[in-house]
């Protein structure tokens, strides 16, 4: 889901009509993973996801493994909750990554009382503009969150947070990684369904958070993942397969986004994986599951802060 900073930010994309191909639409991302996080206020436990007992057997009943067990393994990261003062209490600084979550329900009248001192004029612009109420009060939830938490970091006022995109590194155009300029710290935001996900950290990091969509969705759109993926997926029982498909479509996404292309690369090249098991990694980034509600999947990527431009998997590495 989409992820930026100003008016160049996407509203929600709504499947299966709104997943694109391939099209330059790097303007929505970045962001990425956590290895050590602030204090932990976890947040309603996400859909219990599946462990195949035989995975070349589409008959063996599937054994339920919760989203409490992959966390106490370290297998997923669970982000704080944003609430009202929480950004008051942060050191002035990011010294590891931190995922935040922003529930728009919970927080629409804190949005509502300090979008007006806190957004910038292309932002308030933009929050106009959305004519659906849903939409209009998550973009601020949002966006409200992220300059209240940039600010905290960085010691300066929310509405002088100066954030801006770096040049698509696709097609040259000025809807690249959102960034703040001038400044060594890292963000990505990513919203859907009423939940906001956002991550910081002083290396390139790429979140993203989904609804888990229906079956038909997930069989159409499955066709767009590395072909071992969608694979992995055809031998999942039905009920097992629209979790399981936004789990891995939140992992590239995050990827993606931690890359700065966002989906104008394809869904095809990387193999992060859609079985059960752990991320499959990609030399130079750190990709993990992030716990979040029921109904939804979420993951954050992490690039290696010594990683060298290029040799990060961008080139199309994949699992044949």
């Amino acid at each position: 889901m989409s992820d930026g900073a100003g008016p160049s930010t996407g509203t929600s994309r709504r499947a299966p009509s709104g997943w694109p191909s391939a099209v330059c639409l790097v303007g929505m991302p970045a962001l990425v993973v956590v290895a050590a996080l602030v204090p932990a206020v976890r947040p309603r436990r996400p859909p219990t996801p599946a462990v195949r007992s035989t995975p070349a057997d589409t008959n063996v009943p599937l054994v339920p493994l919760s989203y409490a067990l992959w966390m106490a393994a370290g297998v997923v990261r669970g982000p704080v909750e944003l609430t009202d003062g929480v950004w008051e209490q942060l050191p002035g600084t990011v010294g590891e990554p931190a995922l935040w979550l922003v529930r728009t329900e919970a927080f629409r009248a804190v949005a509502a009382r300090l979008a007006d001192a806190v957004l910038d004029g292309a932002e308030k612009e933009r929050a106009a503009a959305l004519r659906v109420a849903g939409d209009r009060d998550t973009y601020l939830a949002g966006h409200v969150g992220l300059r209240l938490l940039l600010s905290a970091y960085l010691g300066v006022p929310p509405v002088d947070v100066p954030l801006g995109r770096l040049p698509c590194p696709l097609c040259g155009q000025p809807h690249g990684r959102p960034v703040v300029r001038d400044s060594p710290l890292h963000f990505s935001l990513s919203h859907s369904g009423g939940l906001c996900l956002l991550a910081f950290a002083p290396a390139s990091v790429g979140v993203d958070i989904e609804v888990v969509p229906a079956l038909e969705v997930a069989e159409d759109v499955g066709g767009a993942l590395h072909p071992q993926e969608t694979a992995e997926l055809s031998r999942l029982r039905a009920e097992h397969r629209p979790a399981h498909f936004a789990r891995v479509w939140a992992r590239k996404e995050a990827y993606l986004k931690g890359l700065g292309v966002g989906l104008g690369r394809s869904m095809a090249l990387d193999y992060l994986g859609a079985g059960p098991e752990e991320v499959a990694q990609v030399p130079g980034w750190t990709i993990e599951d992030v716990a979040v509600d029921d109904g939804y999947a979420a993951a954050v990527a992490l690039q290696a802060e010594n990683a060298v431009p290029g040799t990060d998997g961008y080139a199309g590495r994949g699992r044949e």
